[in-house]
C-alpha cells in the first residue's frame, strides 16, 4: 500500500488533541517498539580534530564483524534531535521498523550525547554539516548496501544542510534523505520555543541538560566563555549567544540561527528528499515551514497533527509505528 497520501493527511485520535499533548504523550507514554527492545552495540569513533563520537548499532540484523564481509541490506542512519539519543522514543521506533525489515540501523551520537562529555571545545548545532558528512562517508566505506537517512528536529536540519552543500556528490554516499520535525528555519522555531508554555516547559526542559554539560565544557576548558553569563540564561537565544554560537565559529545566536537554517538551501538538493512537518508542532510555527516554490526536488508531507515528535495512533496508550512505516516506505521506494 502506498502510504504517502495517508500520512500527510495524518491525524491524531481524537483522545489526543492538540500539538502540546500529541508532542509530550509521544515522547512520554506511546509505544516505540513491539516485543522486546532494540539492542545496541557501541562503537567509538576518533574525530579528526581529536575528539571521539559514539555510533550505536542495532544488533539485529549483525553487523559485520570482518573489513572484507558487506551486509547487502539497506543501512538506516538515525541523527537524533537536541539533546536526544539512541535510547530516545523515535530512536527506538525507527530500529523496531528497521529490524521489521530486516534493515541494519545505527545512531551517531552528536558530540556529548551518549552519555560522557566529549574532549574538544566544542559541542555540536543545528548546522553542523561537516560532522554529517564526515560520519556518513565512515558509514558509507564499510557498508556495500544502500545509505538511507533520516534526521529528527535539529539532526534533520543539519541533514539537509549536508545534502545541500555536498550538491550532486551526495548521490556517492546516501540514497536518500528525510528530515522529521525539523526547525528547518531555526530563527521562527527558535522564538517560539523561548515564550509563553514552550519556555516555561521545553525551553527550561532543553537547558536543564544543556547547561550542565556546557559548565562541565567550561571546567574541562577553563576560559572557554562567560560562566556566569551561561548560569543567568533563561532562553535558548541566551545560551546560544553565550555557548553554542561562539564556540562553533558564529558571531552570536542570530548569525547561527540564520546561517544554520536549512530551508533557505533546500532547492540545492540533488537528490531524493522528504521534510515531514506537523503544522500544529509547537516548536516550529507553521508559517515558517518551506512552500512547495522553495523546496527545490524536496518532497514536503505537512499534516494537520502530530506536534513535535509525536504522531501517536491507535487506542490508548497509543503507538508510534504509523512515521516509521511510512517514511521507510518512502525511503524503500528511491
Amino acid at each position: 500500500m502506498d502510504r504517502r497520501a495517508t500520512f500527510a493527511s495524518f491525524r491524531s485520535p481524537r483522545w489526543l488533541p492538540g500539538g502540546n499533548l500529541q508532542t509530550i504523550w509521544a515522547a512520554r507514554m506511546a509505544l516505540a517498539f513491539q516485543g522486546r527492545a532494540p539492542v545496541y552495540r557501541r562503537e567509538r569513533w576518533d574525530t579528526p580534530d581529536g575528539d571521539f563520537i559514539d555510533v550505536d548499532f542495532a544488533q539485529e540484523p549483525p553487523w559485520p564483524t570482518a573489513p572484507d564481509v558487506r551486509a547487502a541490506q539497506p543501512l538506516l542512519v538515525l541523527f537524533h534531535g537536541l539533546e536526544g539519543s539512541s535510547t530516545g522514543h523515535y530512536s527506538l521506533a525507527f530500529a523496531d521498523e528497521a529490524r521489521r525489515r530486516g534493515w541494519s540501523y545505527a545512531v551517531p551520537h552528536f558530540r556529548g550525547c551518549s552519555g560522557e562529555l566529549n574532549r574538544a571545545p566544542r559541542a555540536y548545532h543545528s548546522g553542523d554539516y561537516e560532522e554529517v558528512g564526515w560520519i556518513l562517508s565512515r558509514l558509507r566505506e564499510r557498508h556495500a548496501g544502500p545509505l538511507k537517512v533520516v534526521g529528527i528536529s535539529l539532526g534533520g536540519n543539519a541533514l539537509m544542510r549536508w545534502a545541500a552543500e555536498a550538491g550532486d556528490a551526495a548521490a556517492q554516499v546516501a540514497g536518500a534523505v528525510v528530515s522529521i520535525c525539523s526547525p528547518l528555519d531555526l530563527a521562527a522555531a527558535g522564538a517560539a520555543i523561548d515564550r509563553g508554555f514552550n519556555r516555561q516547559v521545553y525551553a527550561r526542559m532543553f537547558l536543564s541538560t544543556m547547561k550542565p554539560k556546557a559548565l562541565a565544557k567550561l571546567a574541562q576548558h577553563p576560559g572557554l566563555f562567560d560562566g556566569e553569563r551561561l548560569r543567568a540564561a533563561r532562553t535558548l537565544w541566551e545560551f546560544d549567544e553565550v555557548f553554542t554560537g561562539p564556540l562553533h565559529g558564529f558571531a552570536g545566536t542570530d548569525d547561527y540561527w540564520a546561517r544554520a537554517s536549512a530551508k533557505p538551501h533546500l532547492a540545492r538538493i540533488r537528490i531524493p528528499a522528504l521534510a515531514v512537518n506537523a503544522r500544529n508542532d509547537p516548536f516550529i510555527p507553521a508559517h515558517s515551514l518551506p512552500r512547495r516554490a522553495e523546496a527545490g526536488r524536496v518532497e514536503l508531507w505537512q499534516p494537520a497533527h502530530g506536534g513535535h515528535v509525536g504522531f501517536a495512533s491507535g487506542a490508548p496508550p497509543g503507538h508510534l509505528r504509523a512515521l516509521p512505516l511510512a517514511v521507510l516506505d518512502w525511503l524503500d521506494r528511491q
